[in-house]
């Protein structure tokens, strides 16, 4: 795709322009720019005051730049990630989760417009992408491709500060978060780049030996099988994650040989526009990675044209357990290779010989990572009865030393949650578990003066295993809790759910970890521990949690087909 038309930054008309109030130290370079002050509209987000350098050599009337105010380009060092040449006809709003009430309502909260995209674009990106195919798949070698990958990876790096600030302000997570990520993210990269050039990678296999013989009964002939990159792929990623979800999926596929077209979350798409100018500047041809911008009303449209477009051999979705189903019956068709990461409801148990600051400290790192909005984050706390009020406690204790706000602000330790919806989610949620006999030991409220988007760091005791809150996902900031008397008793309330990605487990008994671990009906186990991700790890549940496996040397086979030789 060109990069021109991607996407369009909200500006300030030129002839708008005043003199500033402040003193600014203005750049000057040997190509046309132009500088502008870009001020926050909020006193609340005066920080964002800063000089931005933005080329318009390409424009010849400045005042196509949109005369809102951005509080995107003017903290950063690199425009041009997010930037293109000529604003797209179409397009749709991004907006910064964490703005205020007032923000909202005058506009600002918005920080781009991104290129509204729909089935027709979708058919050509996967044209494209069919087209590159037989070049990169055939015509590059293992250790080529690991190179690109590793080229990536380290631009990706050269620019983490920009890129972690982009998806703050998309996705309202902490900037330390963003910072963080930007680190997982690249390791997906640097790690399939290393799988690449492996003998279990396409191009790879292995020779058996023959059960057929001669005549003279000497062995006749070789049994060859043959890893083959699966073809073109359709990736669709969610919001939570927006640069880990991408190259967790797209590292191994283009270290395997496929080309893949990409969709992003409506709500964070500019992280995927950051990332795909990169793959650019790192040497990744046109087609081989493609990327499909939609808002909300045009992504069915668009996922039913991957699922049903007989070019794409695989798809790959990390999202929910209703979507994800939905793509398993539009992909029937077709009989595609699907991934599915789909939802979770992670319980917690915390057995009576746990070490409570340990367990503590997991249950913070599990529950409010992203504020709550991780589908492996613990949901379901399972406390041994004799240690429950000590553990709660605790844990509200470190609840009370979280620090709330914008995620571009210092110090902050949690964020918004990504819209409004959420919020009035998890206020009928606890609503209805108090009503149920829970008990609200701490926070149970939205922050309003805040914003629209601010929930409480909450715990909730007693909670009925029926209620609402117990029983679903919750993806926010909310600890709910019951206790139990006996291990069994504990695995079975564990195991009383129709998902099972991931489960954690606080005990000092090796013996009880290994049992435990091996009754637990889920994909992914942490034992004392609240963060279990990693890029060389198998990511993956079971139940209607999914199906597949990303990250690890698992997550390459997920784009390789075998083919038997006899020869």
């Amino acid at each position: 795709m060109p990069r021109s038309g991607l996407c369009w930054l909200d500006g300030m008309d030129i002839k708008s322009l005043r003199e500033p109030s402040r003193s600014s130290s203005y750049h000057r370079t040997s190509v046309k720019l132009l500088t502008i002050m870009m001020l926050s509209t909020s006193a609340r987000h005066s920080r964002f005051a800063a000089t931005t350098t933005i080329m318009v050599a390409s424009f010849s009337n400045a005042a196509a730049f949109s005369t809102a105010t951005s509080r995107l380009t003017s903290i950063l060092n690199d425009p041009s990630l997010i930037t293109c040449d000529s604003p797209p006809s179409q397009t749709f709003d991004v907006i910064d989760p964490g703005a205020s009430a007032a923000q909202f309502k005058d506009g600002s909260a918005v920080i781009a417009h991104v290129r509204r995209m729909g089935r027709d674009d979708t058919k050509d990106a996967i044209n494209r992408a069919h087209i590159a195919l037989p070049d990169w798949r055939d015509k590059t070698t293992a250790a080529h491709r690991s190179g690109i990958l590793t080229k990536w990876s380290s631009l990706i790096k050269e620019s983490a500060e920009d890129i972690a600030k982009i998806m703050t302000l998309e996705s309202g997570k902490p900037l330390a978060e963003s910072r963080g990520e930007v680190n997982y993210g690249t390791s997906f990269l640097d790690y399939y780049a290393a799988e690449a050039i492996r003998p279990n990678n396409s191009g790879g296999g292995f020779i058996s030996p023959s059960p057929f013989a001669t005549p003279d009964g000497a062995p006749r002939g070789k049994m060859m099988a043959i890893n083959e990159a699966v073809g073109v792929c359709g990736l669709i990623t969610p919001w939570n994650f927006p640069i880990a979800m991408i190259t967790r999926k797209v590292g191994p596929a283009l270290a395997a040989g496929c080309t893949c077209v990409l969709k992003p979350s409506e709500l964070t798409p500019l992280t995927a526009i950051a990332l795909e100018t990169l793959a650019k500047r790192a040497g990744v041809p046109e087609g081989v990675f493609e990327l499909v911008t939609a808002d909300r009303e045009l992504t069915r449209e668009v996922g039913d044209e991957m699922c049903v477009n007989s070019i794409i051999k695989k798809i790959s979705f990390t999202g929910s357990t209703p979507v994800g189903k939905l793509l398993m019956k539009q992909s029937s068709d077709t009989v595609k290779r699907l991934s599915l990461e789909l939802g979770g409801n992670a319980s917690f148990i915390v057995f009576d010989d746990a070490d409570l600051d340990v367990a503590v400290n997991a249950a913070m790192s599990s529950k409010f990572r992203n504020a709550g909005q991780t589908c492996v984050c613990s949901d379901r706390f399972l406390v041994h009865k004799s240690i429950e009020e000590e553990f709660v406690a605790r844990l509200a204790e470190k609840v009370g030393q979280i620090k709330i706000g914008h995620g571009l602000e210092d110090g902050v330790t949690m964020g918004p949650v990504i819209s409004n919806m959420p919020v009035k989610n998890l206020s009928k949620k606890v609503e209805a578990a108090i009503s149920d006999g829970a008990t609200c030991v701490v926070g149970g409220s939205p922050l309003v003066d805040l914003g629209p988007n601010f929930f409480e760091p909450t715990i909730l005791t007693n909670v009925d295993t029926n209620s609402l809150i117990w029983c679903t996902e919750t993806f926010g900031p909310v600890v709910a809790v019951t206790t139990f008397d006996t291990e069994d008793e504990a695995v079975t309330m564990a195991n009383d759910s129709s998902v099972g990605l991931a489960s954690y487990i606080c005990t000092r008994d090796m013996s009880r970890i290994f049992r435990v671990s091996s009754a637990l009906e889920c994909g992914m186990v942490g034992v004392n521990e609240g963060i279990i991700s990693s890029a060389s790890a198998p990511f993956g549940g079971v139940k209607e949690s999914g199906l597949g496996r990303e990250g690890s040397a698992l997550g390459i086979k997920e784009y390789l087909n075998t083919k038997y030789v006899f020869k």
